[in-house]
């Protein structure tokens, strides 16, 4: 039996402020000054356990012992997630919810979105050919935008495709911290949800018939538990949940584009090796920055490894530093896509989406959405395009959170190749496993 021991506890009042100055390196630089992958602080006044590694994610995405109500920083929840969201969920309520976004992730209409994204890059690629300078972070976001839209069943006006892509990304922007970004995220998440549930009253009214495979349509007619309809607010939040997540791909786009240049050996691989833009893209999850950390609260008091965990007290996650934590991967610090060839390790050492099991747990629904959108899309670049990288800030900031590129990753001279239509055909058309 461990003998009980006191959490190892962080210097300061309250470490909220060094968080924000420290952004993704807070956790780890913490959890290297205490020696421990589990350590005590305060953030936004209360008490966290902050935790790392292969374990402790196992530990936090047990559903017996965690639960996610309540634990969400409420100005996320408003600007981000969404009031009455999957994500502060918990028991049947969430497994019945899950069970409905899962629904909308068929291989088919994984295959669908794919094809669809593909389609929008394919389009832009023409305009990039006569334009000076072409910024990849904006371009990816513009082109998510459109095929999730197109994907969801949510009809998307030429007119209002800036503006709908603009407050989506402010959504995914607002958690990092800024009291100026929140805001924006809080606006934007009003104007979006305000649109949404127009289309899901159009819908309900039989003004609008989107497919029924598709989110517009499940969400205006989901039921719950309790037999009931979404409310317009719900459904609307669900709607925007179902494809705005896809936006944050942009992120990890980007940053993707941003290895090919650093490490040119890999556009070789990209483009003979079928099998290689899979672990290509699941190695820029696992090795770029994007989600910090998550938060749940303890459900029933426990102990593990000794240390005493009670009811109630918040519990943080470091993501970043589990993708990176030197007990699950050699040479953490590193590039290597081949980390990835025949992978069989664990859902609780690679969690740039959330741990665990996609149909009972906390993962992301729509993280094949993610990866299949990313593999094409890196096999796309290097078999389809030429184009020169200019002199540029490619330097990003690790303090802030998400964080991209200083430039936002500018290319010139973007040409296609000579077997662009066959490549892209072959793109369209190859079934993508999910893994």
């Amino acid at each position: 039996m461990d003998v009980k021991k006191p959490v190892p506890r962080a210097k300061g009042i309250d470490n909220s402020l060094s968080l924000i100055k420290e952004g993704f390196y807070f956790l780890p630089n913490q959890r290297e000054k205490l020696g421990s992958d589990i350590f005590e602080t305060r953030l936004l006044g209360k008490k966290a356990i902050c935790m790392a590694g292969e374990e402790a994610s196992e530990l936090f995405y047990d559903t017996e012992k965690f639960k996610r109500e309540d634990a969400m920083p409420k100005p996320l929840k408003m600007s981000l997630f969404g009031d009455g969201s999957l994500h502060g969920m918990d028991g049947e309520a969430h497994r019945n919810r899950k069970r409905t976004f899962l629904s909308m992730f068929t291989p088919d209409r994984v295959e669908d979105l794919k094809r669809m994204a593909l389609e929008h890059l394919d389009a832009k690629v023409s305009q990039w050919e006569i334009a000076d300078e072409v910024f990849i972070f904006d371009e990816m976001q513009e082109i998510l935008a459109r095929a999730g839209c197109e994907w969801a069943g949510v009809p998307l006006e030429e007119n209002e495709v800036k503006q709908r892509t603009r407050e989506m990304i402010e959504m995914i922007d607002s958690f990092g911290g800024s009291l100026s970004r929140f805001k924006d995220g809080k606006k934007a998440r009003d104007s979006h949800e305000a649109w949404l549930q127009e289309i899901i009253k159009g819908v309900r009214k039989g003004k609008m018939n989107p497919p029924p495979n598709t989110a517009a349509y499940i969400m205006a007619h989901h039921r719950e538990n309790n037999g009931k309809r979404f409310d317009n607010g719900t459904a609307a939040v669900e709607l925007s949940n179902s494809f705005r997540p896809l936006l944050a791909t942009a992120y990890f786009l980007t940053f993707g584009v941003l290895a090919m240049h650093e490490h040119p050996e890999t556009v070789k691989k990209l483009q003979h090796h079928p099998k290689y833009s899979h672990m290509f893209a699941q190695e820029t999850r696992r090795f770029y920055p994007f989600v910090p950390a998550m938060a749940a609260k303890v459900r029933k008091n426990f102990e593990f490894k000794g240390y005493k965990f009670k009811k109630d007290t918040l519990v943080v996650l470091d993501i970043f530093g589990t993708n990176r934590h030197s007990d699950s991967w050699e040479k953490a610090d590193s590039f290597i896509p081949e980390r990835f060839d025949g992978w069989k390790g664990s859902p609780f050492s690679f969690i740039p989406q959330g741990g665990g099991d996609h149909h009972t747990g906390h993962r992301c629904a729509g993280e094949w959405l993610t990866v299949i959108v990313m593999s094409s899309f890196f096999e796309f670049f290097a078999k389809n395009l030429t184009y020169d990288v200019p002199e540029q800030d490619l330097s990003y900031s690790m303090e802030r959170m998400p964080t991209f590129p200083n430039s936002r990753l500018i290319i010139q001279n973007v040409k296609k190749t000579a077997d662009y239509q066959k490549n892209l055909s072959e793109l369209m058309d190859g079934f993508s496993a999910i893994r």
